[in-house]
């Protein structure tokens, strides 16, 4: 720890639960601040989200005068982090995961920063709030350039004094595996990154090997990106395991043993979803965080797994996507790759369809996920998965904070209704585009637990509303605008709502 310094920027390689995080370096150097008040005034980088939602991750990071600043690309894993920021005790940006994920190989390269059209039109634009959480935050680090005729944002790059990073196996010389590992996230082009800036690489591993004994192929991160090696021998896989071969991919559990869903609201949005798989056949999809972990559950369940590739942007494609903390790890996953070729994939067009969380939508069809009601979750790969994919269902309750509902014998029926309505006359932040996409001919649905509803160039549309739900009371009352109702307005499909199994896997 003594090698970062006051005023140092260092980057913090790792995901959520745990996931390919330096945990151990993290701890150390909150213990090293608590007891000696050093470093000081430290600069953040991070991808992805890191912690429980609990105590650890950034959360450690929280002692007064340890942070100056913070870039990230997720917070809502470390909410005593999150509410530093909230309280303007440290500046702090907020970028798209996979512009992130993918502007470090422009550090690594020498470059002056990353040009990409991800972020236009939302919060992270700088004609909007240019990824600013708060008052205290003024330095524009995101520009708006255009090239060939078209706007682009340029997100401006910095150097690196210090990095950590993780691996499973470390030989003498420093060539790092992550055999055991549930994703490779960006692990390369950060040492790079850090070790072409001039900085310090400190890699930490679960195990030390004999130099010269790694297969080639293994090997993920070269001795000649890292300086110096600490080895945790009860470094866990995860938060919740400390290793589990399904999640690396060295066995594949039978997807018998994963237990059904219970039938509730969160099912009746997953199998709603999933009957859109099914219009889709072979479609390659994105599952978010959230409300859409409970897709794969469902199409498990129906049979129909096998009629789509699901991906996430940690780079795993195929297998069944874990739920809750540990998000950002499959099940039986068919290939691991780098992140930032998982995101050149989604920002390229790549998806079929992509099914994201709802935290609150307008009537201009924006989105809001990132900062609302006095939470700061962060964008997370929202902003690039939203914008590059050919369809997006956003998917959530219709109401928040205490809903109760009654599901079965084909009908819903709303019990008690949530304190806070999602469906808002202007979305606290824009994190997607409702005008943008309409404009770009973008198919963009809503699916929650009583209704649908789809973005067009006029706002938003009613398409299909749930068996026993009331459309004026239980709908549009429930809403602080009025959108429009289908013509040919439709039940929404009523084996959604029965304790059996929806007979999926043997639709043609």
């Amino acid at each position: 720890m003594d090698l970062v310094k006051s005023g140092d920027t260092l980057a913090l390689h790792g995901a959520g639960g745990g996931n390919v995080e330096a945990d151990l370096l993290i701890r150390t150097l909150a213990e090293k601040f608590e007891e000696t008040g050093q470093p000081r005034d430290l600069t953040l980088f991070h991808v992805s989200g890191l912690g429980d939602w609990k105590s650890t991750g950034l959360n450690l990071l929280t002692g007064e005068g340890l942070v100056k600043r913070n870039v990230g690309g997720h917070y809502g894993m470390s909410p005593k982090y999150a509410q530093l920021i909230l309280d303007n005790k440290i500046e702090a940006y907020n970028w798209p995961q996979g512009v992130m994920s993918q502007w470090l190989r422009e550090v690594a390269g020498g470059r002056p920063g990353l040009i990409t059209h991800i972020g236009l039109h939302t919060f992270v634009d700088p004609r909007v709030e240019g990824g600013k959480l708060n008052a205290r935050t003024t330095e524009d680090l995101i520009e708006v350039i255009t090239l060939a005729g078209r706007e682009w944002l340029f997100y401006r790059a910095f150097p690196f004094n210090v990095c950590f990073i993780r691996g499973t196996t470390a030989d003498e010389k420093g060539n790092l595996t992550l055999e055991q590992e549930p994703a490779f996230l960006e692990v390369l082009p950060m040492a790079m990154a850090t070790r072409n800036s001039g900085g310090i690489v400190i890699a930490q591993v679960k195990r030390l090997a004999q130099s010269g004994s790694l297969p080639a192929k293994m090997v993920k991160v070269p001795h000649t990106l890292v300086d110096h090696i600490v080895v945790h021998p009860g470094q866990r896989q995860s938060v919740e395991s400390e290793y589990d071969p399904a999640l690396s991919g060295e066995v594949r559990v039978p997807i018998s043993s994963l237990p059904p869903m219970e039938l509730d609201e969160r099912k009746v949005i997953a199998r709603r979803a999933a009957l859109e798989i099914v219009a889709l056949p072979r479609a390659v999809l994105n599952m978010g965080v959230g409300m859409p972990d409970g897709i794969a559950r469902v199409a498990a369940e129906e049979g129909i797994a096998s009629r789509m590739t699901a991906t996430i942007e940690q780079g795993i494609t195929g297998g069944i996507p874990a739920p809750g903390v540990i998000f950002g790890m499959s099940s039986n996953p068919e290939a691991i790759i780098d992140q930032p070729y998982q995101f050149d994939f989604y920002d390229g067009g790549g998806l079929d369809l992509a099914f994201l969380g709802l935290a609150e939508a307008d009537e201009r069809g924006n989105v809001n996920v990132s900062k609302f009601h006095g939470r700061l979750p962060g964008v997370g790969g929202f902003v690039n998965i939203s914008q590059g994919a050919k369809a997006v269902a956003f998917c959530g309750t219709f109401t928040a904070g205490g809903l109760e509902v009654e599901v079965g014998e084909g009908r819903l029926r709303i019990k008690k209704e949530g304190r806070f309505r999602k469906f808002v006359p202007r979305v606290e932040q824009i994190t997607f585009s409702g005008e943008h996409a309409a404009a770009l001919g973008q198919r963009v649905q809503f699916i929650t637990e009583r209704a649908v509803l789809v973005i067009t160039r006029d706002g938003l549309v009613v398409t299909e509303v749930a068996p026993g739900v009331d459309l004026d009371r239980d709908v549009l009352g429930q809403m602080a605008f009025r959108p429009r109702v289908a013509p040919d307005l439709k039940p929404m499909d009523a084996r959604i709502f029965w304790k059996e199994l929806m007979g999926l896997g043997q639709t043609d």
